[in-house]
């Protein structure tokens, strides 16, 4: 049986975990899928909160600091805080072999074995019980939209598709999405969804609970929305519709409504009090700058860049098109789900690495639009032949349907367009090179594209 007496982690004092559950740690979460620092050894971790969240689990967060090269600019590796929820017994049963991390040798926890709690299913229906009842367990914040209604009992299954987070799905009918990577602030996939909500946008589902902390900075730690067991996600709709060898324009043309609509609703809920035109110097410089670091670290990408730094150049005292808003931020095709014939907008998170301040801040729509059209390309490139005519003909109808909701149409913003498409194209370089070589040559034919003829 699990020990279920307070392990009494908390509290002043408490600001490392006994050294052999540090080292246990260390060695752990460079193998998970949502740890951030994989080409970055781990040096040392810290412990910045401790909470038994119930008998049996504790909810950490945990400081990493990194051994590595400097960044360009002789910048060291910065250290990133994560959210840690450990599972504590005596014994772990063979259902949770893979979720085991090791057993502590001393202090609180000594000859005790810790797992990562989220693949427990007990301890996930604990999660989503603390979730229904909202109120605080030391630092931690538990709270929901009085207005909706989480039934007990609902089954709980671990996502094993993320990325950068961990999802549980709770009986079909709700999805937790427990971020992992912690930055200080409000997660914009908190704020952006129930202030759509709050505008009566139906293109996305509203939390209905979620939690944070106010130690030792606030900051938003999960996210509970409503699940949709039918849906799909575009990319998979995109791949069987060119394995089929149909067409995607009709899907193509309502997702631009849908983002549309979506970038509308934004607009409402943050005003942003004027355009961009003071900001396009400044857009520029910080694309260039994108461009020269990620040419230092891709070599395959140097013969291009004279090139690609006239898309940036072209930006500077032209129109900058549409106001600056409050936007998705990493808008693509894995980023949207279809249930029937409508589209929904999910993972308003945004691009994790970047600073929260960033994510959170005002910017061009466009930078939305040319996501999802990179994303066409990347489907298209998927099988071969390469059917660039199909990615061409989803891009056009995207472009319209956005159109004939917006009121104004992205192809007529050919320098802004071209310009956001190309610093896509760069992050996918740098993205592809460090995470997925095989992948490389797809944004490399949009970079040759861009820089040598235009767009």
């Amino acid at each position: 049986m699990p020990k279920t007496a307070p392990l009494r982690l908390s509290g002043p004092g408490v600001d490392r975990p006994p050294a052999t559950l540090a080292g246990l740690l260390r060695e752990w979460l460079p193998g998970q899928r949502w740890f951030a620092g994989k080409d970055r050894p781990v040096a040392d971790l810290d412990v910045l909160s401790t909470t038994e969240l119930f008998p049996g689990c504790l909810h950490l967060l945990v400081r990493t600091s990194h051994t590595g090269v400097p960044a360009p600019g002789g910048t060291p590796p910065p250290g990133d805080c994560y959210q840690l929820l450990l599972g504590v017994r005596e014994h772990v049963s063979p259902r949770l072999a893979r979720a085991f991390i090791g057993r502590v040798q001393e202090g609180p926890l000594a000859g005790l074995a810790v797992y990562d709690a989220l693949q427990d299913p007990r301890s996930a229906e604990l999660l989503l019980e603390r979730l229904r009842h909202p109120g605080t367990t030391g630092p931690l914040h538990f709270e929901a939209d009085p207005s909706a209604s989480v039934p007990a009992g609902l089954a709980p299954r671990l996502l094993g598709a993320e990325q950068s987070n961990s999802s549980l799905v709770y009986g079909d009918r709700f999805i937790l999405k427990v971020f992992r990577r912690i930055q200080s602030g409000v997660n914009p996939d908190l704020e952006l969804p129930g202030a759509l909500a709050a505008q009566g946008c139906k293109r996305v589902p509203a939390p209905v609970a979620w939690f944070r902390t106010a130690e030792p900075r606030a900051a938003t730690l999960g996210v509970l929305q409503p699940f949709l067991p039918d849906a799909s996600d575009g990319w998979a709709l995109a791949l069987r519709a060119l394995a089929d060898s149909d067409e995607f324009t009709t899907e193509a043309h309502e997702l631009g409504q849908a983002t549309a609509d979506v970038h509308l609703a934004l607009a409402a809920a943050f005003p942003s009090g004027g355009g961009p035109l003071a900001e396009n110097d400044r857009t520029a410089a910080a694309m260039t700058e994108r461009l020269e670091a990620a040419a230092h670290s891709v070599p395959a990408l140097r013969p291009f860049v004279p090139g690609l730094r006239t898309a940036f150049g072209a930006l500077v005292g032209r129109d900058a098109g549409p106001p600056a808003q409050r936007i998705h931020g990493d808008l693509h095709l894995g980023q949207v789900l279809r249930a029937g014939r409508d589209w929904f907008v999910i993972d308003f998170e945004g691009e994790p690495s970047k600073p929260l301040a960033e994510r959170r801040s005002a910017q061009s729509p466009v930078r939305d639009i040319a996501g999802m059209l990179r994303s066409f390309d990347y489907a298209a490139r998927q099988r071969r032949p390469w059917r660039p005519e199909w990615a061409r003909r989803c891009r056009e109808a995207f472009c319209a349907g956005y159109a004939a909701r917006a009121g104004w149409d992205p192809r007529t913003k050919h320098a802004l367009l071209r310009a956001y498409e190309t610093d896509r194209a760069v992050y996918e370089v740098l993205y592809e090179a460090r995470h997925r070589p095989d992948w490389l040559p797809v944004p490399m034919a949009a970079i040759e594209r861009l820089a040598v003829r235009g767009g």
